[in-house]
């Protein structure tokens, strides 16, 4: 079977669509799930157990929420390579948890900067640099977790994950990667445009 098994999983997430029905079924799978304050909020109020990723980390959520998944033991959960004997030491000696499956999408950067009357600091506040961060993190070590962004493709992890008693085979591990990397990519490229256009208007 490709890949360990699904034993802990990060979700936070700005679109919420489908997310309970995931988070449930995930904790169903016997899946911890780590999450930050709205999505964790979210996940609370329909009865799914959750911890929050500033009790795991013992750091709060700094500076409205700039800062809220940088930290150690968040990268070091996603980074580890579990083929790595001194990763895996590592790891254990500062108690960290190896992070399964992160399930993130993005701040909403284009609907924002298509509203009326938008500002540049409204645009600036809807850059996300945790989500990415993340994502990338996941999507470099793919051969050891699960990085799903797009809420579209929830059904189809679960039912994998259900056929092969938790795992999910390295194909679809490859192609939610590349379904990974390819939306940051477009991400960086609609802020890059926006502060193109910002210079061309001559606001500054």
């Amino acid at each position: 079977m490709d890949g360990d098994k699904v034993l802990n999983a990060i979700i936070s997430v700005s679109d919420k669509s489908g997310v309970v029905e995931l988070a449930r079924e995930l904790r169903a799978l016997g899946v911890n799930i780590l999450s930050t304050g709205g999505t964790a909020k979210t996940l609370r109020q329909s009865g799914v157990d959750v911890m929050e990723i500033s009790d795991y980390t013992g750091f709060p959520e700094i500076m409205d929420g700039r800062v809220k998944t940088l930290h150690p033991k968040v990268y070091g959960g996603i980074l580890a390579r579990r083929s790595n004997a001194q990763d895996m030491d590592t790891i254990q000696r500062h108690d960290i948890k190896g992070i399964d499956m992160v399930v993130v999408n993005l701040y909403p950067f284009r609907e924002t900067i298509r509203r009326q009357g938008v500002t540049i600091q409204d645009a600036i506040e809807n850059i996300d640099i945790g989500g990415p961060a993340m994502i990338r993190a996941a999507a470099k070590n793919f051969q050891d977790v699960i990085v799903v962004v797009d809420p579209n493709t929830y059904n189809d992890i679960i039912k994998e994950m259900k056929q092969n008693n938790g795992h999910v085979s390295l194909k679809t591990r490859i192609a939610l990667a590349e379904k990974a990397f390819a939306q940051t990519a477009s991400y960086d490229t609609a802020i890059s445009e926006y502060l193109k256009g910002i210079i061309h208007n001559d606001c500054c």
